[in-house]
């Protein structure tokens, strides 16, 4: 069996094989997230509905880490249809309520976890539970074993939505769970159609196969800096493939993430001859228009050793654009979904490339698969 073009003998002997298998099982894992998400989908809606209809109902999604950039890339097409939404971190939200909790209004508190065991992701239930009177939970984990699942599925107040086991990634960085519970969560706001799962998945595939050579040749390149850029929904995902490279790369590549229009107030002196671009582009009509701009402009300068780009088109007919054949019509959240195979694909390769074990990257044990428990202290709301 080969893994992202290498063989499982290989993988295994190199510490890789767990990562590699999460990345290439994606667009099976998301054919069985979206059977599940119709099973489910009547009791699901009987939980959001009478809430979301409320109309000052706060959704905010949270999470830690990768986690956290699920609900970024959630935001803005939440926003789009109408909600009142905002993406906070459990970390930014535990370590100051006063600032995101308002007890004067309702809030449907959304939270994603991998394992669900990280101290932050209970503690925000809690601490939203503590603060805000009408308070409701949409829990999205991968581990029925996890704190968070056990919590939210004895909670009156509660819905939870478990991906499929095999979204409980045993590598180190989070790959199919990421992508898992940002296509459930899609599926589940009804921001994506169910038939647009095929269609995912099969483009995912093709990153897969046509663009795994493409992130072989750049893991090779020598590469000192990598830039991810993306607007909008792709914002979120820019962050995620950044976390990815830097995760994998065991802090040796330095990455940046930003929004192509961002990045030209002051981000951009990190381009030198060692900096690889990556740029996102999303299906927004009026959006793509900027971040054209911006790509015309990086290859006009030519500092950065490469730009590649990945989209539904062929953006001024260059090489080093990865074209998604038929995905015209996609939403820019859809997009995020192949786009992070690439991302994930291209971090994984460097990792080899470096001689690292890419199921566990860091082998002093400094950061860990699950953050290990530390003190959350007792807090008071000051409103």
């Amino acid at each position: 069996m080969n893994y992202l073009g290498i063989t499982q003998a290989k993988l295994e002997d190199a510490g890789g094989y767990w990562t590699a298998r999460e990345i290439s099982q994606q667009p099976a894992v998301w054919a069985d997230i979206g059977r599940r998400a119709v099973e489910e989908r009547a009791a699901l809606r009987a939980y959001l509905e009478p809430l979301l209809r409320r109309p000052n109902m706060r959704v905010v999604l949270t999470g830690a880490g990768s986690s956290s950039f699920v609900g970024e890339c959630l935001a803005s097409a939440l926003t789009k249809a109408g909600h009142q939404v905002q993406a906070v971190s459990t970390t930014d939200l535990v370590g100051s309520p006063d600032s995101w909790l308002d007890p004067a209004a309702p809030l449907l508190l959304v939270s994603f976890a991998r394992s669900g065991n990280s101290p932050e992701s209970v503690a925000a239930v809690t601490l939203a539970e503590q603060a805000v009177p009408d308070c409701h939970h949409l829990i999205v984990t991968c581990n029925r074993e996890g704190a968070l699942y056990r919590r939210g599925a004895s909670g009156p107040n509660a819905h939870v939505v478990l991906l499929p086991e095999e979204t409980n990634d045993r590598g180190f960085a989070m790959t199919s769970s990421f992508s898992g519970m940002l296509l459930a969560a899609a599926l589940g706001f009804g921001l994506l159609p169910d038939k647009a799962v095929a269609a995912l998945a099969a483009w995912a595939a093709h990153i897969l196969e046509a663009a795994t050579p493409v992130a072989a040749s750049l893991a090779h390149s020598g590469f000192e800096r990598v830039v991810y850029l993306g607007s909008n929904e792709c914002k979120g995902l820019a962050r995620e493939a950044a976390l990815k490279m830097l995760e994998l790369s065991d802090g040796r590549v330095v990455t940046l993430s930003e929004t192509p229009l961002g990045f030209r107030h002051g981000p951009k002196t990190i381009v030198n001859g060692k900096t690889l671009v990556v740029m996102f582009l999303g299906n927004d009509a009026y959006t793509q228009r900027y971040e054209l701009d911006v790509l015309k402009e990086l290859r006009a300068d030519g500092v950065a050793a490469r730009v590649v780009t990945l989209g539904a088109g062929t953006p001024m007919q260059h090489a080093d654009h990865i074209t998604l054949p038929g995905a015209g019509a996609a939403s820019s959240l859809g997009l995020c979904l192949p786009y992070v195979v690439f991302a994930q694909t291209l971090a994984f390769l460097q990792s080899m490339a470096l001689k690292l074990t890419p199921d566990l990257p860091n082998q002093q044990g400094v950061v860990n698969r699950v953050v290990p428990g530390f003190t959350i202290y007792p807090w008071n709301p000051q409103r």
